[in-house]
């Protein structure tokens, strides 16, 4: 890849493997992201068994990548390495509580962000999973995560074996506020979003999920709220059980 404005999800992998050291070499690379406070509060599960693979799969609604992939990273908040850190050296660490989370949180998708663009400038392939807050508890039990570490994202890894079309970005005035928010009347949203529903791609999305537009394929069958509330209960349950609530 030799540019952001070139990159592509992938989700089909070739049969090579992921040398470990070209592995290692990116994670450590990676750990020059910006962190809170110097104190880098994330950590990273690396997955290669198929069996183990094979656990997380019902996690992310068994997407086929999953399993497919050579590797599968998921990458955490972890609060405890610190914690423990401080309880051994004569401190009293207060870090069970939800900023607590939200710093760690932060801390760990920047260094995700950091390696997935590492690794795709090497010509390596990712897919980022959106479902890892959805089912945590199956991802925290699958990898035995201790209290303090919570899963905040899971990528897919490989060589790519496939070339798919880049996906639509909204233009950037849609997205950059000058000095102050600007809020989304009518008239913006229509600049903003005609081009994106117009797109053969989306009309075709529309029309087999036997909508009336494009937001309400999101609405009505993506991401439904009767779906984000239920999930919030298990993703709020999950965060007490991990003890950051």
């Amino acid at each position: 890849m030799k540019s952001l404005k070139d990159r592509r999800t992938i989700r089909k992998y070739s049969g090579k493997d992921v040398d470990r050291a070209l592995l290692s070499r990116l994670l450590e690379e990676a750990e020059r992201t910006p962190t809170m406070g110097n104190l880098q509060l994330y950590s990273v599960v690396v997955t290669r068994s198929s069996e183990k693979k094979a656990l997380l799969a019902p996690a992310h609604f068994n997407q086929p990548m999953v399993e497919g992939a050579p590797v599968v990273l998921t990458f955490c908040a972890d609060f405890r390495r610190t914690t423990r850190w401080a309880e051994e050296r004569q401190a009293s660490p207060g870090y069970d509580n939800a900023l607590s989370f939200i710093n760690a949180a932060t801390d760990a998708l920047l260094y995700c962000q950091t390696f997935c663009n590492l690794a795709e400038s090497e010509g390596l392939g990712t897919c980022f999973l959106g479902t890892t807050v959805y089912m945590p508890q199956l991802i925290i039990d699958t990898l035995k995560l201790p209290r303090l570490v919570f899963p905040v994202a899971t990528i897919t890894l490989g060589w790519p074996d496939e070339s798919p079309q880049k996906t639509d970005r909204l233009p950037l005035d849609a997205i950059v506020h000058e000095e102050e928010y600007t809020d989304y009347d009518r008239e913006r949203i229509d600049l903003f979003y005609t081009a994106k529903e117009q797109l053969e791609e989306n009309l075709r999305f529309v029309e087999i999920n036997h909508k009336q537009t494009l937001a309400q394929v999101f609405t009505d069958c993506r991401y439904t709220r009767k779906d984000n509330e239920a999930m919030s209960e298990t993703l709020l349950e999950a965060l007490r059980h991990q003890g950051f609530l």
